[in-house]
C-alpha cells in the first residue's frame, strides 16, 4: 500500500473531476499536497498520465488555477497531476531567499545538512507519488509523460532523461537547461548537493545528454521576451546538446512571450495533445 490520501477539495470540470489532495510523505518526511484532474472515462479504464512540475516559488495551485489544460485533457482522456515544488511545514528547513528552500526543491535528493532529511523531491516524483497515484486513481503507468515550467522544466528534463523507459514523452516550458551554468542552479545544487560539481551532473539536462542520456522525442517552448532567458535559462545550450547528440528536439522560440503563466497557458493544451499522441499509440 502506497499510503492514505486526504481529499482537500474536488470540483466537477469539463466532464471530469479536478481535485486537490494531501498525504504524509515518507520521502520528504512532510505533508505533501498535489492536484489531479481525472477526465470522464468508462468504468475500469486506465488512462495515460501527464506529470506537471512547477517552478520557483510555486505550489500545485499555480498551474491548477492558471494552466488551462482541463479541456485538452478531457478531449484526449489524459490524467494531469501537479505536485508541489518542495516539502513544507513545521520542522522543514528554509532560506530567506526565494530561490532556495521551501518552494525551491529543484527536484533533487539533497545530501547536505540541514536539507537531506526533507528535500528528496527526486525520490518523491520518481517513486513515491506515482505509486500513490496508481493506488488511488485510474492511471496506466505504462503511459506516462512529464512536463514542467522553469525549475519544473529542469525537473521534467532531468527526470525524463534519467528514466526514458518510464516517461514516453518529455516536454518543458522555459526550462533551466543547465543548472551548473547559471546562478539559480549553482546556488541550489551547491547548497543541496555540496561543492563536488560531478555530483551535480545527474541534475543537469545538458550534462546528462553529454554523458549519454537520450530521449526519443522532446518539445520545448521558450518565450523570447523572458527576462531570465539569457542569464538563467540559456536555451541555446540545450539546442547545442540535442544537435550534438542527435536527439530529435523541437525547441521553439516563441516571439514576445515572457516567463509567466500567460505564456504557459497559451501552449499547455498543445503540449497535452503532443503527449497524448505519444502515449496513446
Amino acid at each position: 500500500m502506497a499510503g492514505a490520501l486526504e481529499t482537500l477539495e474536488e470540483h466537477r470540470s469539463h466532464g471530469g473531476v479536478q481535485g486537490v489532495y494531501a498525504h504524509a510523505s515518507t520521502s520528504t518526511g512532510a505533508q505533501m499536497t498535489f492536484s489531479a484532474f481525472v477526465p470522464g472515462h468508462e468504468e475500469g479504464a486506465k488512462l495515460p498520465v501527464l506529470w506537471f512540475l512547477s517552478g520557483l516559488t510555486c505550489t500545485h495551485a499555480n498551474v491548477t488555477e492558471k494552466g488551462e489544460y482541463r479541456a485538452a485533457c478531457a478531449k484526449h482522456g489524459m490524467i494531469f497531476v501537479a505536485p508541489d515544488t518542495s516539502p513544507r511545514g513545521e520542522g522543514v528547513p528554509d532560506d530567506e531567499a526565494y530561490d532556495f528552500g521551501k518552494g525551491a526543491g529543484f527536484y533533487v535528493d539533497a545530501t547536505q545538512e540541514p536539507w537531506a532529511r526533507h528535500f528528496a523531491m527526486r525520490s518523491y516524483i520518481e517513486r513515491e507519488l506515482p505509486a500513490l497515484v496508481d493506488e488511488h486513481f485510474p492511471v496506466d503507468l505504462d503511459r506516462q509523460g512529464i512536463t514542467g515550467h522553469s525549475m519544473g522544466g529542469h525537473g521534467a528534463l532531468t527526470i525524463g532523461l534519467r528514466n526514458p523507459d518510464r516517461f514516453r514523452s518529455v516536454s518543458a516550458f522555459s526550462p533551466i537547461v543547465s543548472p551548473s551554468n547559471c546562478l539559480w542552479g549553482e546556488k541550489a545544487l551547491g547548497g543541496y548537493l555540496g561543492a563536488d560539481r560531478d555530483a551535480w551532473r545527474e541534475y543537469d539536462a545538458c550534462a546528462l545528454i553529454e554523458d549519454g542520456a537520450r530521449l526519443e522525442n522532446l518539445l520545448v517552448d521558450q518565450g523570447t521576451a523572458d527576462d531570465f532567458l539569457e542569464d538563467q535559462l540559456k536555451t541555446e545550450l540545450l539546442v547545442e546538446a540535442c544537435e550534438k547528440a542527435g536527439i530529435p528536439a523541437d525547441i521553439r522560440m516563441q516571439p514576445g512571450y515572457d516567463h509567466s503563466y500567460y505564456f504557459v497557458s497559451t501552449f499547455l493544451a498543445e503540449h497535452v495533445g503532443w503527449h497524448a499522441e505519444r502515449l496513446t499509440r
